[in-house]
């Protein structure tokens, strides 16, 4: 499993990556990038530590209403750009990540401790690490993407 989880971990980033060229993304009120970095490197770190200390899952999934509550996200189609909040965005496709993680636990590609005796569902709670994992890559794609203009005009 954690063979396969890396590879679903890194397609994250890959995924982000490739969508934002592809729609051509542009964000308005976009948080200070500091205070984005700051979040992301909690998020990491949490990632490891809350196996052995207080898991503030939680409280980063309100840092990050806080810091993207305002952000739109506007994203091409069709020569047009629609626009999403960039937290309904990253919920979306955390909750198709998480469906796709079930999936697989179902049809037995692999298997959590948990469900070696019968099938369960994938924790809710692995939702919330999908869309904080969702935020952590996006943030280190927009290092690649800054420009000095981020709002749409």
């Amino acid at each position: 499993m954690p063979l396969f989880a890396g590879f679903m971990y890194s397609a994250v980033g890959s995924y982000i990556a490739r969508v934002w060229r592809i729609f051509d993304f542009q964000f308005t009120r976009y948080p200070p990038p500091w205070t984005t970095w700051i979040l992301v490197a909690l998020i990491y770190v949490n990632f490891f530590t809350h196996h052995y200390m207080i898991d503030i899952r939680n409280g980063l999934l309100l840092a990050s209403f806080v810091l993207y509550g305002r952000c739109t996200i506007y994203f091409r189609m069709d020569k047009v750009h629609r626009q999403m909040p960039i937290l309904a965005a990253a919920f979306l496709t955390a909750l198709f990540i998480w469906f796709a993680e079930n999936s697989g636990t179902y049809a037995g590609i692999w298997l959590y401790p948990g469900q070696r005796d019968g099938w369960t569902m994938v924790s809710p709670m692995k939702l919330i690490a999908w869309y904080l994992l969702m935020l952590l890559s996006a943030v280190l794609v927009a290092l690649l993407h800054r420009s000095d203009d981020e709002d749409v005009t």
